[in-house]
């Protein structure tokens, strides 16, 4: 194959992987041009695989849609994968969430020994409402939520999903953001690979009790005297 039908098929492939990660992104061309200065008309042939970005703009593109730059050297369209929000059955999984909202805040009511008609008189919100917050059978409004838990002295934190789908994300999301709260030196040193055993035998440590990692040193202690 010769060179210019080498760069012809790459640049398609690299329109399609471009056109993937703006649909991945939710954004529209216009939208994305304009995040990099570009043209629509410039990114709709980048897109087509007419042209092609430089290096330098493939970086600030993959930058503005938050994507990692290898996405551009891969042969998957991950738009064409099925999301965990295209399989999940949204209004049931909503019915299932709010069930739980409701059992937990008429857990928390009753551990503070506050009747539903003493906590309807307090918050003014009519008994009915209540009852049907707590039965999961009316969606609660985040306000009014947030102004119950402030009667009888919950947290929304207690109220977030932790072991669904979106529960497992929101974790990710937490340790991501720890991650890039660590030291620069400390991150390079996770990210790697060759100090991984040093990371395993730290997590090793991590789960002895105290007296183990004190017979640990104390025998430490005595190889090294």
């Amino acid at each position: 194959m010769s060179i210019q039908a080498q760069v012809a098929l790459r640049s398609k492939k690299l329109g399609v992987l471009i056109r993937d990660a703006r649909l991945t992104a939710h954004k529209s061309i216009p939208e994305s041009a304009a995040l990099i200065g570009v043209d629509s008309s410039l990114w709709e042939s980048w897109e087509e695989g007419l042209t092609a970005p430089s290096l330098p703009e493939l970086e600030l593109l993959a930058y503005s849609l938050q994507k990692p730059l290898e996405q551009f050297w891969g042969k998957v369209a991950k738009s064409s994968e099925a999301s965990g929000m295209d399989k999940m059955n949204l209004p049931a999984w909503i019915g299932i969430r709010q069930r739980l909202v409701g059992a937990r805040l008429r857990q928390l009511r009753e551990n503070s020994g506050t009747s539903l008609n003493e906590f309807s008189d307090k918050t003014r919100i009519p008994n009915s409402d209540l009852e049907s917050y707590e039965m999961g059978e009316k969606p609660v409004p985040l306000p009014e939520l947030e102004a119950l838990l402030g009667f009888i002295g919950g947290q929304i934190e207690a109220f977030f999903d932790k072991t669904g789908m979106i529960g497992k994300w929101m974790e990710q999301q937490k340790t991501v953001q720890d991650f890039l709260q660590l030291p620069s030196e400390l991150q390079g040193f996770i990210t790697k690979p060759v100090n991984r055993p040093y990371l395993e035998l730290a997590l090793k440590l991590s789960n002895m009790s105290t007296e183990k990692l004190r017979s640990i040193a104390e025998d430490l202690l005595e190889i090294t005297f």
